[in-house]
């Protein structure tokens, strides 16, 4: 049964054909955690998004069999999705991007997909002023 219905996948296939190159969903998860129907259902939803554009693909990966490619990603917990673009720009979803998140997901892929994050100048000339590295965290909670 999809996830999606006909009206909101009208709306992210409009919002994909925005992309403006491939990107790649790695999905972490694991069939035999106390996770397994969220990570299902995180699998079953990342699908229904592939299957909107020719321009993305998806990776399912075992958390427990694949660990070195979880420890490349910075994946530790299940169900996960990095979202890759021409390369690895550290954007992580954990647990099921629903309900509000849902459009973050979409959104992100977007902006990997041309490696160009829509900030104006004066951001962009603050955070180049940054003497480190900032590791952004956004949590959020169902409503």
């Amino acid at each position: 049964m999809p996830l999606l219905t006909d009206r909101d996948r009208e709306a992210v296939r409009t919002e994909l054909a925005k992309m403006r190159g491939p990107v790649k969903l790695v999905v972490f998860s694991q069939a035999l955690s106390s996770t397994a129907d969220l990570c299902q259902q995180n699998e079953a939803l990342v699908r229904e998004v592939a299957e909107l554009s020719d321009q993305v693909t998806v990776e399912v990966l075992n958390l427990a069999i694949d660990r070195d490619r979880a420890a490349v990603y910075g994946v530790a917990d299940v169900p996960a999705i990095v979202v890759e673009g021409a390369r690895d720009y550290g954007i992580r979803f954990l647990g099921i991007p629903s309900g509000y998140e849902f459009s973050n997901l979409i959104d992100s892929m977007i902006v990997a997909s041309s490696g160009e994050a829509s900030l104006s100048d004066a951001t962009k000339a603050s955070l180049q002023a940054l003497e480190t590295d900032i590791d952004i965290k956004v949590f959020s909670t169902p409503t």
